[in-house]
């Protein structure tokens, strides 16, 4: 029986995000996600509850959200707040 092969990372850091080989999202997308599904008053508190549960920055925040959109796979996971977050920002890209 042959073994499943073994190798790097599925990209380079500097390509972008790495993909998990199972398809599956990691659990830091998986929580992004679910920041981006709550409904939060003002930017103050969303930040920082980025920065106390996630251990991020908000920019490295929005860098790792902004991949997320256009992984296939966070569509499957949560289509209604992904497909929500490409409308957004299909708006800010008209406007500019």
């Amino acid at each position: 029986m042959a073994s499943a092969p073994t190798g790097g990372p599925a990209s380079a850091p500097e390509d972008g995000p790495e993909v998990p080989a199972s398809g599956v999202l990691s659990a830091l997308d998986v929580a992004v996600l679910a920041v981006e599904r709550r409904s939060w008053p003002s930017s103050g508190p969303k930040e920082r509850h980025i920065r106390e549960h996630l251990g991020l920055s908000p920019t490295r925040y929005y860098q790792l959200l902004n991949a997320l959109l256009d992984d296939p796979r966070a569509l499957r996971h949560d289509a209604v707040t992904v497909n929500r977050l490409l409308r957004r920002r299909a708006a800010r890209r008209d406007r500019r």
